[in-house]
């Protein structure tokens, strides 16, 4: 990844406006920052939540806070846990989450 025109900045993510995120069960609530090509969030999972879509976007992802479970298409189930992260290409892997016991992350894409 080239990072380019952006200089030093900060972020007081609770100074940055929410946008609600409904799912198939529950709700996502997002901060969204915008730096060129790069979008970064930090996402707020209602307990209980259920993505209403297979997502295909590449994300890096970092669970601060909760637990986010991730389905692949192929099957494949992951548990993400404060600290863990996960890292996935566009196009490569349709994933889709939920959050029983909700969760926080931090998500660059």
């Amino acid at each position: 990844m080239q990072i380019d025109n952006l200089p030093f900045g900060l972020t007081d993510w609770y100074q940055v406006p929410e946008t609600l995120h409904p799912g198939e069960q529950g709700e996502a609530r997002w901060r969204t920052r915008q730096f060129g090509p790069l979008r970064v969030r930090m996402v707020e999972y209602s307990p209980g939540y259920v993505a209403d879509h297979w997502c295909s976007k590449g994300h890096i992802l970092l669970c601060l806070e909760g637990e986010l479970h991730t389905e692949l298409a192929d099957g494949r189930n992951f548990v993400l846990t404060p600290g863990v992260s996960y890292q996935v290409a566009d196009g490569a892997e349709p994933h889709r989450s939920t959050s029983p016991l909700g969760a926080t992350l931090f998500i660059v894409d």
